[in-house]
C-alpha cells in the first residue's frame, strides 16, 4: 500500500472512531458533523472527502459495528457442531454483546430510524439476521417456506430481549429468564 492510501486508510479509521462514540453518547441526532470536525481536527472538505455526509458517516459506523458483532458471534460458535446447540449460544451471545451501549444505541435504536427499515434490514441481511437464518435453517427445524418469517419473528424476540436486559438492574438474573425463554421458544420451533 502507498503513503497516501495508508493515511486516507488512517484517516477513515480515525473519524469512524471518533464518530462511533459520538453516535453511542449522543445518539445520530444528538451528533454534530461540527463534533466529529472538531475532535477529529479535520476540515469538512477532507471529511467530506472520505463520507458525503453525515447519513453516510452513521451507515459507515453501522456496518463496522456489525461486522465486529459477526466475527464476536462466529467466535462464539466456531467450535459447536450441534445446529441447534450453535443457534442457541449464537443468541445467548448477541443478549450479552446487545448490553454495549454503542451496540444498543447505533444498531438496535438509530439504524432502523436512521436508516430507514428496508436499507437497515438489507445492512443486516448480511450481518446478524443473514447468520440467523442461516443457523436456523441448519437446525432442520423450520420449514423452508416459512424460514424467513421464523428468523424476522425470532429476531425481533433477540433484540427486544437484548433491550430489555441492557435496560434492567440486575442483568445477570434478567439475562437468564430471557436465556430459557428463548430457549424455550426455540424447542417449540
Amino acid at each position: 500500500m502507498n503513503l497516501k492510501a495508508e493515511r486516507g486508510a488512517a484517516t477513515r479509521d480515525k473519524v469512524l472512531a471518533i464518530a462511533t462514540r459520538l453516535f453511542a453518547e449522543h445518539g445520530y441526532d444528538g451528533t454534530s458533523i461540527e463534533a466529529v470536525l472538531h475532535e477529529s481536527g479535520l476540515s469538512r472538505g477532507a471529511l467530506y472527502h472520505h463520507y458525503a455526509g453525515k447519513d453516510a458517516l452513521f451507515e459507515a459506523v453501522l456496518e463496522a459495528t456489525e461486522s465486529a458483532i459477526g466475527v464476536q458471534l462466529m467466535d462464539a460458535v466456531r467450535d459447536i457442531a450441534d445446529p441447534a446447540e450453535s443457534l442457541k449460544t449464537g443468541i445467548r451471545a448477541w443478549i450479552r454483546l446487545a448490553g454495549d451501549p454503542v451496540i444498543q444505541r447505533i444498531v438496535l435504536i438509530d439504524a432502523p430510524s436512521v436508516m430507514g427499515w428496508e436499507r437497515w434490514r438489507a445492512l443486516e441481511e448480511r450481518y446478524s439476521f443473514g447468520m440467523l437464518k442461516t443457523a436456523l435453517r441448519r437446525t432442520g427445524t423450520v420449514p423452508d417456506a416459512y424460514l424467513d418469517l421464523h428468523a424476522h419473528m425470532l429476531l425481533a424476540a433477540i433484540n427486544e430481549s437484548a433491550l430489555l436486559v441492557a435496560r434492567g438492574g440486575d442483568h445477570t438474573t434478567a439475562e437468564a429468564a430471557v436465556e430459557d425463554f428463548l430457549i424455550r421458544l426455540l424447542r417449540r420451533a
